[in-house]
């Protein structure tokens, strides 16, 4: 090379260097100079070209704040030594603040070796802590900057670290960041992984198969710890295209501050359809199907689907074994149980020849399968069949499911019991008779410490209940006539449920019988689910 370029380029490469420093100085006395673009700037200047000038610049690895510091300390890292201000370095790491009060010999001596610390992680460490710059880190090396910012207890840092993990993380490396995070100890990390887990919770069934029952409910835990919104859509729609509600009704909406929002569009495109709702582990579920065209002739389609309100995002699960047509499902210790409806064909009226299916399928989340279990006991009796409401109701309380219905032929309430881990099922007595309470329409069945009823007749609703442990009826209580149809929800005392007349729902109290209208949604009510999801 010729010795003149040698010498221009070595004397180019010192007034560079020495340029930077200054730079850097100047921003480390008075970092509030300047707009925060300014800083980024220099950031990016610096490490195009200079991103290993530290390691041969002393000057470059001393950190002291605005320039004033009594109290240097030399941190020996695996490579390089580097200069800092142990009273500001004491402010971002617990590691350094207990050593400065320790009175240990390091401390005495203004010496600390980390011989095991990267000298590459130690110095962006610097340049956060310093001059708030946090680097660009290869997804390769964080798992290195998480060890080392847990390590030294510097939060602001380790945070910003987990932060970034938790835009990258993969299932592919969920099991290896637990492991670091078992190693070191650290929670933090640990809990940034099981949030993802949670928030992912369905979305990742081989991976959850290896945790243990304690872990699987820990995440479950997690996805429902938040203040739930109620949400409505429409369960069934006849009407077609022409009809401008038909598409504002593709959708899921929740009730925010007192106005109904769409959060959610169908994922599927049909005109007509007929869905049951089912909320398990903070997933919706809709079961059922729609109709499309099918070589040149209009056929219902089965079809089921899951949406993730924390991703706000559907996918397709296995369809159910039976074509059903306004049916019950409740959630019963972690399973989806599909009870009675009829032959989903076309949505014709039912008439005095439509039975109700007597099979019960059971549908598994985590292998997303459906089976067949014991059928509804339908022997000497047949349950009414009405378009106000699935048949039969069907609700859950601990290990049991409970079913009502009208019997046909007396118009008694009979309410049967399904244990899930026997497989069986029993009739409860006494039956619910006309002379008991006249209730030709049932309406709701809903469980908290105890079974809830709501029905109707020509003058008043009704509401009572039964007491699963004594087996006994309730008071039969009248409040004023509403026209409910739909699907409702229960959560403490209130039920929620859709009422015609309101084109919204109503939220009754079943202690008070209270009743309070809610906001109009922003579509006609015909035959809407209402429940609940957490979106945060």
């Amino acid at each position: 090379m010729n010795p003149i370029l040698h010498c221009f380029g070595t004397l180019f490469h010192q007034i560079s260097m020495w340029f930077y420093y200054v730079l850097g100085r100047f921003y480390r006395v008075f970092p509030g100079f300047g707009a925060r673009t300014t800083r980024v700037s220099h950031a990016e200047v610096t490490s195009r070209l200079m991103s290993d000038a530290w390691k041969s610049n002393m000057a470059l690895r001393t950190y002291d704040r605005e320039g004033q510091s009594h109290h240097m300390m030399t941190i020996q890292t695996d490579t390089h030594a580097f200069r800092v201000d142990l009273a500001r370095l004491s402010e971002c790491s617990e590691y350094f603040r207990a050593l400065s009060q320790s009175g240990m010999k390091e401390s005495d001596e203004n010496i600390v070796h980390l011989n095991h610390v990267s000298s590459s992680v130690f110095h962006h460490l610097m340049e956060f802590y310093f001059d708030n710059i946090f680097p660009t880190l290869p997804e390769e090396e964080l798992s290195q900057y998480i060890q080392v910012s847990s390590y030294l207890l510097a939060d602001a840092f380790l945070t910003q670290c987990l932060s970034l993990l938790s835009r990258e993380l993969t299932p592919e490396k969920c099991l290896s960041y637990l492991n670091l995070a078992r190693e070191i100890c650290c929670v933090e990390l640990r809990n940034t992984v099981w949030a993802y887990l949670s928030k992912n919770l369905l979305e990742l069934p081989q991976m959850i198969r290896y945790l243990n029952k304690e872990d699987k409910e820990e995440l479950i835990l997690m996805r429902t710890q938040g203040k739930p919104d109620l949400c409505s859509l429409r369960k069934e729609n006849l009407t077609s295209w022409k009809d401008p509600s038909t598409e504002g009704a593709r959708h899921v909406f929740t009730e925010r501050s007192g106005t109904w929002h769409r959060v959610a569009e169908f994922p599927f495109r049909a005109d007509k359809w007929c869905f049951t709702v089912v909320v398990l582990f903070n997933y919706l579920y809709i079961f059922g199907g729609y109709r499309t065209l099918v070589r040149r002739r209009w056929d219902f389609k089965m079809a089921s689907f899951r949406y993730n309100p924390l991703t706000q995002e559907w996918a397709a699960v296995a369809p159910l074994i039976k074509h059903r047509r306004h049916f019950s499902a409740a959630v019963c210790e972690g399973h989806i149980y599909a009870v009675g409806g009829w032959y989903l064909d076309s949505l014709v009226s039912p008439d005095s020849n439509t039975a109700l299916f007597a099979a019960v399928e059971r549908y598994d989340p985590w292998q997303d399968n459906w089976r067949l279990v014991s059928p509804l006991p339908l022997t000497d009796f047949q349950f009414a069949v009405s378009l106000s409401h699935d048949v039969p109701l069907v609700t859950s309380l601990g290990p049991r499911l409970y079913v009502l219905g009208s019997i046909r032929r007396t118009g008694e309430k009979l309410l049967l019991q399904y244990d899930s881990r026997r497989d069986s099922w029993s009739e409860l007595h006494p039956t619910l008779t006309r002379a008991d309470a006249d209730i030709p329409v049932l309406y709701f069945l809903g469980a908290s410490d105890k079974l809830v009823v709501i029905g109707g007749n020509n003058l008043h609703n009704v509401v009572t209940s039964f007491c699963t442990r004594s087996e006994k009826w309730g008071q039969v209580h009248t409040m004023r006539k509403v026209p409910l149809a739909g699907q409702g929800v229960l959560t403490g005392e209130t039920v929620v449920i859709p009422s015609m007349e309101h084109n919204s729902a109503v939220s009754v109290d079943v202690q008070s019988l209270s009743m309070e209208v809610l906001a109009p949604l922003p579509i006609t009510i015909r035959y809407e689910a209402f429940f609940y999801l957490q979106f945060d």
